[in-house]
Formats: structure tokens, sequence, C-alpha cells
């Protein structure tokens, strides 16, 4: 997380939303993989790809150490993609959702 930020909270929001939108542009998971290699160390693609097992694995509804078992993440990130999951801003839930519906669709 930065330290200073040159840019106003209004600036910020903007440039988010820029990245939101430039990733609404990518039309297959092709295309995400290099947009995400590009924008991302792959330290950070792992962290964003071990969280995304986890939710999966949470809506299979296994326990936590189970889950730390199969993927190595932390027991404490677990807890938190829990918490998000199930009390955070829907994101992780609508996804999970419509990518199952992708599967099975």
């Amino acid at each position: 997380m930065k330290l200073h930020r040159p840019l106003s909270p209004r600036q910020e929001a903007l440039t988010e939303r820029s990245l939101y939108q430039a990733i609404l542009t990518l039309k297959s998971a092709d295309e995400c993989r290099a947009f995400f290699r590009d924008l991302c160390t792959p330290a950070e693609l792992q962290a964003l790809a071990d969280r995304w097992a986890v939710v999966e694995l949470l809506r299979q509804q296994l326990p936590y150490r189970e889950i730390h078992r199969l993927t190595g993440v932390s027991v404490t990130t677990i807890g938190r993609v829990a918490r998000y999951l199930s009390a955070g801003n829907g994101g992780y839930a609508l996804a999970a959702t419509r990518a199952q519906e992708h599967r099975h669709g």
C-alpha cells in the first residue's frame, strides 16, 4: 500500500474505476491472463489465485484446516476470505456463482 498518495481521493477513485473498466474490455481467459501477468507480480498473481481457490473450497464448506492442507494458504487468510465471502461487498459470491453457472451452463 502506498504511503504517499499524489492523487486526490477523487482522482484515486477515478483511476480505480478506469482499471475496472479496462478489465471489463477483456474477452477471454487468455486475454485476462495476459493483462494480469502484465499488471501484477508473480507473487501478487499467486496471492489472488490462492484467495480464489479458498473461495471455491469455502463454498464447499470445507473446514479451514482442510483448506490450509489443500492449498497451503494460511488460516488467517482463509478466515479473511471467509469474512468477505459472507459479509463483504458481494464480489466473491457473485463471481463464484457466475463461474459455477458458466461451468454447468
